[in-house]
């Protein structure tokens, strides 16, 4: 076999397409995977059309997992037959950043089949932009890993945003017995983060999304993490004027939260949960809203309020949740509730856009 399926990016069109294209030769450094499960994820399709995907055409998906079908002359240490997940940060390996456990803040840094944030010469990522959306992916031997035989695929091919989860919670730098709010609570970061909570101190989680409904469905996945909802959908109508979400978390916490994890992408959801906050807590945005903060900085200096952004994880916090995971630590194979075909990787993108229906976490099965 010499040829397979694709999902594709190309230029001139935000869609996604499905193509026949020849299967990837490894080079001398590569590994070639045949890929058992893609994790989607809908902010793809808005950097494609931000122009945010650097070599068009290019095959679309950041996460993979598989089966190693090939290895390069120069690959020590990695089989043909493993199971393996792919890291799909590029960045340099050497500078400040990459040897600091910042790689997501390399100035290289970017995604296999997904976006490039620099304006600096990319070679890894101009070689591997391929991602994995097809039935099989060439990636460089350093950003593979193991995947424990009783990790399934699915969940291996999420590990990136259960990675991504940890870095918010690192980021919190949260107290033993944490008071932790959750916007967005009911998408993929959220329910990520929720599954996690408990590794990371927290004590009590409060959960915000629009929903009550959603809501009521992700609470039970805190298990013994005691827990609260706020919908946004049963706040005053005026909620997003008046300061209602803010009054709304004061009432469940009066001392504030000791820190917020920010998924929202847009709105004023983010800027009156920053205001929930307790003296010293912390808000981490990893939602990508474009929405301003409208609050005094001398609210932010009185309150010795702290607020960090981080846009991915780093491979530590990869291998944090590999080991979660391998200890039967952490279960998370319910979070997948849906799986595609590779030949239905457009209708699965429609549905993460759309959100008609509520979906944690979605995977393709080629």
């Amino acid at each position: 076999m010499t040829a397979m399926l694709a999902a594709r990016a190309q230029k001139g069109s935000d869609a996604l397409h499905l193509h026949k294209i020849a299967i990837p030769e490894p080079g001398p450094q590569d590994v070639l995977i045949q890929v058992a499960s893609a994790g989607l994820a809908p902010g793809m399709m808005s950097l494609l059309a931000m122009g945010a995907f650097k070599h068009l055409p290019t095959t679309l998906g950041h996460e993979a997992a598989g089966t190693v079908a090939a290895v390069g002359s120069e690959v020590d240490g990695i089989e043909t037959g493993t199971r393996v997940r792919v890291h799909p940060n590029l960045n340099c390996r050497t500078c400040g950043y990459c040897r600091s456990d910042r790689d997501m803040m390399c100035p290289q840094q970017a995604m296999i089949g997904h976006a490039a944030f620099g304006d600096v010469p990319m070679p890894l990522y101009d070689r591997y932009h391929d991602g994995g959306l097809a039935e099989y992916i060439r990636v460089p031997h350093w950003l593979v890993d193991p995947l424990p035989d009783t990790v399934s695929f699915d969940v291996g091919a999420k590990v990136h945003d259960l990675a991504n989860a940890v870095r918010a919670l690192k980021c919190a730098d949260l107290p033993l017995g944490a008071t932790l709010v959750v916007t967005a609570a009911t998408g993929t970061m959220g329910t990520a983060t929720i599954k996690l909570a408990r590794h990371y101190g927290v004590a009590r989680l409060i959960l915000v999304g629009r929903s009550a409904e959603r809501l009521a469905a992700v609470r039970p996945l805190a298990g013994d993490v005691s827990t609260d909802i706020v919908a946004l959908e049963e706040l005053p109508a005026n909620w997003a004027k008046d300061g209602g979400l803010t009054r709304a978390l004061r009432t469940l916490a009066p001392q504030g939260a000791d820190a917020v994890l920010d998924y929202v992408p847009d709105g004023p959801a983010s800027a009156q949960a920053l205001a929930a906050l307790a003296t010293g807590g912390t808000l981490v945005h990893m939602g990508g809203s474009r929405s301003p903060l409208m609050l005094p900085l001398a609210a932010v200096m009185v309150n010795c309020w702290r607020f960090v952004g981080t846009r991915a994880c780093t491979r530590t916090d990869a291998r944090e949740v590999l080991t979660l995971l391998a200890q039967n630590a952490l279960d998370v194979e319910e979070l997948i509730t849906h799986r595609y075909p590779l030949a239905r990787a457009d209708e699965a993108v429609a549905a993460l856009q759309s959100r008609t229906e509520p979906i944690w976490m979605a995977v393709v099965n080629p």
